[in-house]
């Protein structure tokens, strides 16, 4: 079950890695309009379309996603399969009006059937997405090679599988017809239950947001918040631009401007990374350099700047996060902590900045203007409060209980200046063959190398038997390893890892499986 979250996690990716094209054309569009949104400047209108056509279809864009992710070779016959399910679903729940026998009138199923109107069962289901895509793209690693009789020999192979999707999603959204009401009502509840719980709610998914990290599972915790599984959504509520304040304005006007959840509901799962990602880990890297020996503070300093500077802006944390998680993880869980409590903050006081690739100054930028944001520069002066807290902190808890972070233990320490660990260095293609002949070599090689999958920042290595992976050797050349059972094994190599992914592939001789880049917040 591990594993199949796992690559679940690493298949969801590809779909939101259309995300920042959203954000891209919202947010440009909002700086040029930002009081019409679009109704009063005709560019601003364009641009705003286009990132909504986005944002309008994600469940759409995850049925196809998660289907071709799913699915061993990545064949287009997977993602066709996704989006016949997809259509398959959604056309089934769009008619069950006529399938149950009440009021086909939109408005009468919004208030008495609120789980059957449009909203709840069009493009922008998540849930319905994903199902999809895992029904899609395991009939697609059972029957692609399923060989028919010579009279049904043209539908042999991958040419099946389309048709067995539908058939099978089309007794599936039967039983949905019935099922598909609870499992609204009980999402609906868990999403209520959440924002009922304000910031507080917001930093304990922030705590196990951090924690998790180092499974990859933190990627389905990210899709309860950010999209609309429970109906919270916020990254989509942020970027859709419908007005300013999120809560309820006829609450907030009766209760004489206090809202019980507050006003700035949406982003509220976003905006306290902020000054994490961009001000508290680079502090906490420097602190980490401070505390390494001396003879091996070039080598920690050079993998520290490069990993703060993919935190600042971008926000890329795993390069710095792996250098010390497992080597020094009670200073992870203070880390998870402070992000916890970053989060508490920014919700509390209600300063609101959203992303859609993660918490860094690019996305921080392009937010600015977005009808949700609120006093957003406030998570700058936040961040440098955090960057204090961030280095003393880390500074203390190094020293007082003598943490093996990166140049502390009697490991050598990767320098991100020499072969292929750094983000910040010339991406020339010699430079990642080198490293990635050398990364093979260490995983065991032809004999040993099973499949070579690749997400945001990590290899996602299959092996025969990772006890023939040489960890010491890998943790020479990249700042993190993590061996995760007997079969599977993460390489941390930062955010150059697809050039080091198609240069092992090539050594490999077996196609590459990527997931691209996604919120990582």
């Amino acid at each position: 079950m591990k594993a199949y979250i796992q690559r679940l996690g690493r298949a969801l990716m590809l779909p939101v890695a259309c995300l920042p094209a959203a954000a891209l054309f919202l947010g440009l569009g909002y700086w040029i309009d930002p009081s019409g949104w679009g109704g009063n400047n005709v560019i601003s209108a364009y641009l705003c379309k286009t990132g909504s056509a986005i944002l309008d279809n994600l469940g759409l864009l995850f049925a196809v996603g998660v289907a071709i992710g799913m699915a061993r070779n990545r064949d287009g016959a997977s993602a066709l399969s996704g989006l016949v399910g997809f259509m398959t679903v959604t056309t089934i729940m769009g008619s069950a009006s006529m399938f149950l026998g009440f009021d086909p009138d939109p408005v009468v199923i919004a208030k008495e059937h609120p789980a059957f109107a449009a909203g709840a069962i069009g493009n922008k289901n998540v849930f319905f997405g994903i199902m999809v895509g895992c029904i899609a793209g395991a009939l697609y690693n059972r029957f692609h090679q399923t060989k028919l009789p010579d009279f049904l020999a043209f539908f042999s192979g991958r040419r099946c599988v389309p048709i067995l999707t539908a058939a099978l999603m089309s007794v599936i959204s039967l039983a949905l017809l019935f099922i598909w009401p609870l499992i609204y009502n009980g999402l609906v509840a868990f999403g209520e239950g959440i924002m009922g719980m304000g910031a507080v709610g917001a930093a304990i998914y922030a705590f196990f947001n951090r924690l998790l990290i180092p499974t990859g599972l933190h990627h389905a915790l990210n899709n309860v918040f950010w999209f609309n599984l429970a109906g919270i959504d916020d990254i989509t509520k942020f970027w859709s631009g419908v007005g300013g304040l999120n809560g309820d304005v006829a609450a907030v006007t009766a209760t004489g401007g206090f809202h019980p959840y507050g006003v700035y509901v949406t982003g509220m799962y976003q905006a306290g990374f902020f000054p994490i990602m961009m001000f508290g880990l680079p502090a906490g890297a420097l602190a980490i350099w401070k505390n390494a020996k001396p003879e091996n503070k070039k080598a920690v300093g050079s993998l520290m700047l490069a990993g703060a500077l993919a935190a600042f802006f971008t926000g890329v944390t795993e390069p710095l996060e792996f250098s010390f998680m497992f080597a020094a993880f009670p200073l992870y869980v203070v880390h998870a902590l402070l992000t916890a409590l970053s989060v508490f903050i920014a919700a509390s006081f209600q300063w609101i900045a959203g992303f859609n690739f993660s918490a860094g100054f690019i996305d921080w930028f392009l937010s600015l203007n977005v009808p949700r944001a609120h006093m957003p520069f406030m998570l700058i002066v936040q961040g440098l409060v955090f960057a204090v807290i961030y280095y003393f902190v880390f500074d203390f808890v190094i020293r007082k209980f003598n943490m093996k972070t990166p140049g502390r233990g009697d490991e050598e320490v990767a320098d991100a200046t020499a072969d292929g660990a750094s983000d910040a260095a010339p991406t020339t293609g010699d430079k990642y063959d080198v490293l990635a002949s050398k990364l093979y070599q260490a995983l065991g090689g032809k004999a040993n190398v099973v499949e070579i999958e690749n997400c945001t920042t990590r290899l996602r290595m299959g092996v025969n038997d990772t006890a023939k992976v040489d960890v010491g050797a890998i943790r020479k050349l990249v700042p993190g390893v993590k061996v995760l059972d007997t079969k599977n094994v993460q390489v941390i190599v930062g955010t150059q890892v697809q050039a080091v992914a198609d240069a092992m592939e090539k050594l490999h001789g077996a196609p590459v499986i990527t997931g691209g880049p996604a919120p990582k917040a």
